[in-house]
């Protein structure tokens, strides 16, 4: 039984960041490619919509502070929602803010040009819930459960 290029596979938040994410400035709309033709004529900007769900495409840059590659630390996450998803947290640092998605989903991709490329994923989410404070949110829970308890 094979498995279909495009399959998006579904992923708990924890499992594909245990140190969580931080969002880096703002949700903004992904929008379809506009030619200078187009824009000479005064057509308007039309947002990209997912061809599975039916619901248009938002996009957010991120960073995985997981992740020991600086080139591959932070890219761009798409949000799957009719209305724009707001973040459920307060800034950390002007432009930054801690974040959990919700509804997570992972689309293996290959990624690089040449002789080095490498097994990338293309995340989706419906939108964000409210993430831990400090460290990653698995992180912190771990810490908490393997303390062991006085007898």
């Amino acid at each position: 039984m094979a498995i279909t290029r495009g399959h998006r596979f579904e992923i708990s938040f924890d499992d594909a960041f245990p140190q969580g994410l931080v969002l880096v400035g703002d949700v903004s709309p992904d929008n379809e490619y506009q030619s200078r033709e187009d824009k000479a004529a005064g057509r308007p900007t039309r947002q990209r919509v997912d061809e599975v769900t039916g619901k248009r495409q938002w996009k957010a840059t991120v960073t995985d502070p997981d992740e020991t590659k600086a080139k591959r630390a932070s890219f761009e996450i798409t949000l799957l929602a009719d209305v724009q998803p707001v973040p459920t947290t307060a800034e950390a640092l002007p432009g930054m803010r801690p974040i959990e998605l919700d509804g997570l989903t992972a689309e293996p991709k290959v990624a690089g040009q040449g002789e080095f490329k490498y097994q990338s994923y293309v995340y989706r989410a419906t939108g964000f819930k409210p993430a831990a404070t400090g460290g990653g949110a698995k992180s912190a829970r771990t810490n908490t459960e393997s303390t062991p308890k006085a007898a």
